[in-house]
């Protein structure tokens, strides 16, 4: 047996490394919400920055791992901090980690917004509250009080002609209709980097980076160039 063997890692990048990256991100998130071994194993550190410069990071949920073209998608306000961001600089890195799995994913590239049917159609299936939230925050924005919210959450029900009292009211009746607000949406990040990382013992980690030219994607999203990258 190789004497080096036993320090690389349990759980490698394949050899020969795929052609499209994403492919694999999507098999190791999909293992990752099947095992449910740490909560929301969809999260993923988003990172933006302003027109300044000034860059900022959160963690939002990842709505779908697309291999071809290659896109990786989320959800939010337009019009709060990170949508703001994105207006002004269109694009962003993501990150996913996998601590009980040992592997992570960073991935960077151009952002681009949901179209309006794409937005109504997922709106479209959110829970009624979740939707009634949308209406309810003014994302990013100040809030004078705690109470607030919840005074904001009342009046948008009632601007639909829903009867909430507050946590578990019932559902509203079947065919209320609570519509997209046209600031509420989606967008997609069509990769242009990619980098898997598998932990191994005394740092000798399995890395590995694809990239791409970012007018690939809207073609076949086959034309990734990739190398291992030392630890």
């Amino acid at each position: 047996m190789n004497s080096t063997s036993h320090i690389l890692p349990i759980q490698a990048l394949p050899d020969p490394l795929p052609t499209n990256p994403l492919a694999l991100v999507q098999e190791w998130l999909e293992q990752a919400i099947r095992e449910a071994r740490q909560p929301n194993p969809d999260a993923m550190v988003l990172a933006t920055v302003d027109a300044f410069g000034q860059p900022s990071a959160r963690v939002v949920l990842c709505k779908g791992i697309i291999p071809q073209p290659g896109i990786i998608t989320f959800v939010t306000n337009y019009q709060s901090r990170k949508g703001r961001e994105l207006a002004a600089n269109p694009r962003a890195a993501l990150v996913f980690h996998w601590d009980h799995r040992h592997r992570q994913v960073r991935a960077e590239g151009q952002v681009e917004q949901f179209t309006d049917s794409e937005n109504d159609a997922y709106f479209s299936r959110r829970p009624w509250l979740s939707r009634l939230g949308a209406w309810a925050s003014q994302q990013s924005a100040a809030l004078p009080t705690g109470r607030t919210l919840a005074d904001q959450l009342s009046q948008a029900a009632a601007r639909f002609g829903i009867p909430y009292a507050g946590p578990g009211s019932p559902e509203p009746a079947p065919g209320t209709d609570i519509p997209r607000p046209d600031y509420w949406g989606g967008y997609s990040l069509r990769v242009e980097a990619v980098e898997l990382w598998v932990e191994g013992a005394y740092r000798l980690h399995d890395r590995a980076r694809w990239t791409r030219s970012p007018e690939a994607g809207r073609a076949r999203g086959e034309e990734w160039s990739v190398m291992r990258l030392q630890p």
